[in-house]
């Protein structure tokens, strides 16, 4: 985890870009539990990583997951809740 004060940068830009995104099953369902709840931590990890997006925090609950992401300005949201 690093410190909220932190600034990335490329060669002409600097910025912070957090986002905070929530999941939520159809009709919100209280399926996130359990290995489940296992199983979707360790997959969205996975994209994560292989996209270069930052997990800041992240917690299930039975019916919902909140993360906070931070990520490169040059994708879209859309593009990173599409992945």
């Amino acid at each position: 985890m690093r410190n909220n004060k932190d600034v990335d940068s490329l060669s002409h830009t600097t910025w912070r870009c957090q986002y905070h995104v929530v999941f939520a099953p159809k009709y919100r369902r209280m399926v996130v539990y359990g290995q489940i709840k296992k199983d979707i931590g360790q997959i969205l990890r996975q994209l994560c990583e292989q996209k270069g997006i930052e997990i800041i925090e992240a917690e299930a609950c039975p019916d919902h997951i909140h993360m906070l992401i931070s990520f490169s300005p040059k994708y879209s949201i859309a593009y990173v809740m599409g992945t």
